[in-house]
C-alpha cells in the first residue's frame, strides 16, 4: 500500500516542481556588438639627391648627399641601401656610409637600419659627412683616359633604397630574412 501511495506522491511533487520551475525568469546579458575593421598596413619611401653630376679634381672632396626617407605612418621596418661602385670606382675615390648603417650579413654592397614607425618622414643620410673623395694619386692623365669616346668609363656610384617590414608572423624578421623578401 505505501508503493501505491509513493508513486502518486513522486508523480505530483514532478508536476509542481515543472510548473514552478517554467514560471521562473532566468536572468540573462547581452553585449554590444564589436566590430573589427582591418585596413591595410603600408612602408613608403623616397630616395632623393640635390645633384648627380659631379667634376673630379685630384684630392678634392665633392659634397654628394643621397638620402634615404621612410614617410610618416610607415610600419616598423628596415630600409636598406644598396649601394653599386663601377668597375674602376674604387681605383679613382673613396666613399664611406653614414653613422648608423650596417652590413647586411652575407652582403658586401647592401646595408640597413632598423625604423621604427612614426608620424613625421625619417630621413638618413647614406654617405658620411655627405661627400665623397677623389684619391690624390689621381692624375689628368687617368681622368682624360676615363672620358675618351667611345669608351666612356667615368666611375660611377649608384644608390637603390628598399623596404621591407619588421615583422613577421612569429616575431622580427633578421636584416637577412627582410634582405632576402627584397630579393
Amino acid at each position: 500500500m505505501k508503493k501505491k501511495i509513493f508513486i502518486p506522491v513522486i508523480a505530483l511533487a514532478l508536476v509542481i516542481c515543472c510548473a514552478i520551475g517554467g514560471t521562473l525568469a532566468w536572468l540573462t546579458a547581452t553585449t554590444v556588438p564589436v566590430k573589427n575593421t582591418f585596413t591595410a598596413g603600408n612602408v613608403n619611401i623616397t630616395l632623393a639627391e640635390t645633384t648627380t653630376d659631379y667634376k673630379m679634381v685630384p684630392g678634392g672632396t665633392i659634397s654628394k648627399d643621397p638620402v634615404a626617407t621612410v614617410k610618416a605612418n610607415s610600419e616598423d621596418c628596415y630600409l636598406f641601401v644598396k649601394v653599386e661602385k663601377s668597375s674602376n670606382f674604387d681605383e679613382f675615390m673613396t666613399a664611406v656610409m653614414a653613422e648608423g648603417w650596417k652590413l647586411v650579413p652575407d652582403q658586401t654592397n647592401v646595408y640597413y637600419c632598423k625604423v621604427t614607425s612614426s608620424t613625421s618622414d625619417q630621413a638618413f643620410a647614406v654617405l658620411k659627412d655627405n661627400q665623397v673623395t677623389v684619391k690624390d694619386s689621381v692624375t689628368k692623365d687617368d681622368l682624360d683616359k676615363i672620358t675618351e669616346a667611345p669608351n666612356d668609363t667615368r666611375p660611377t656610384l649608384t644608390f637603390t633604397a628598399y623596404a621591407v617590414q619588421l615583422q613577421n608572423g612569429d616575431g622580427e624578421f633578421t636584416p637577412a630574412e627582410a634582405w632576402a623578401k627584397v630579393a
